[in-house]
């Protein structure tokens, strides 16, 4: 059992663990507050410069037509600390690549950096002597080179990302059913409330413009199941078929 002397004497020791009071106790509080502030901007400073946090590896995940060794030339990631990388500004300059659509970069202690990239999909394409351009679900021109299988043909006066009627065939091709969508092998755009869709079976949907998608699309598939070559969709309140 312990003796009242020696309950004192932890009772003493509590009372030096509470706040201090008076000018000497506020004093040895500042002193102790300064003190741990000086530590922490060492070791800041320390972990701001120092060779041991700086990236020692670089993982890619997303990647499909993007060459990989593209993407890591585009970081241009400094020998520094971890702590002094921008990854915003790395994340750009992966999205400066035509066929990337969004890029983020991020760090993963203690050495890695880690880059998500989301690709371009081209939705459509149409012909130049250059070759296909293609054209993704945001009527971006990113790629000339050989179409994917399944990807529809563009027909317009003036193609182009810039184009209103290459932009609203786009729009149009993107509300259409995917059980549409899939038949179709090549868009008609003559203006942007002109819109034709020429199937793969030789079938012709007219469209018109990118208003009322909705209803068209209710209305379209229904209509395909019916005798005819030419399925005029463009008033949805008045079908016809030819």
């Amino acid at each position: 059992m312990r003796s009242a002397g020696a309950r004192r004497g932890l009772w003493d020791r509590i009372e030096d663990l509470r706040l201090p009071s008076g000018p000497g106790g506020l004093r040895r509080l500042r002193l102790w507050g300064l003190l741990g502030a000086c530590v922490f901007t060492i070791v800041a400073v320390l972990a701001w410069f120092t060779p041991a946090l700086s990236v020692r590896n670089v993982e890619i995940d997303g990647l499909a037509s993007v060459p990989e060794q593209q993407v890591r030339e585009q970081l241009e990631i400094p020998s520094v600390s971890m702590l002094r990388i921008d990854t915003d500004r790395m994340a750009q300059q992966v999205a400066s690549i035509p066929k990337v659509r969004t890029a983020r970069v991020q760090r993963v202690f203690p050495s890695t950096v880690r880059v998500t990239v989301v690709e371009r999909t081209p939705v459509l394409y149409f012909e130049s002597p250059l070759g296909a351009h293609l054209l993704d679900a945001e009527g971006m021109e990113f790629a000339i080179e050989a179409a994917p299988i399944g990807v529809p043909k563009l027909v317009t006066d003036h193609p182009g990302g810039a184009d209103p009627a290459t932009r609203a065939a786009v729009a149009v091709l993107m509300t259409l059913p995917p059980t549409l969508n899939i038949q179709v092998g090549e868009v008609v755009a003559r203006s942007i409330s002109d819109i034709s869709l020429n199937l793969q079976d030789g079938r012709t949907v007219l469209w018109g413009g990118a208003s009322d998608a909705e209803r068209k699309a209710q209305v379209v598939l229904p209509l395909l199941t019916r005798e005819g070559t030419v399925f005029d969709v463009s008033s949805p309140n008045l079908v016809t078929v030819k």
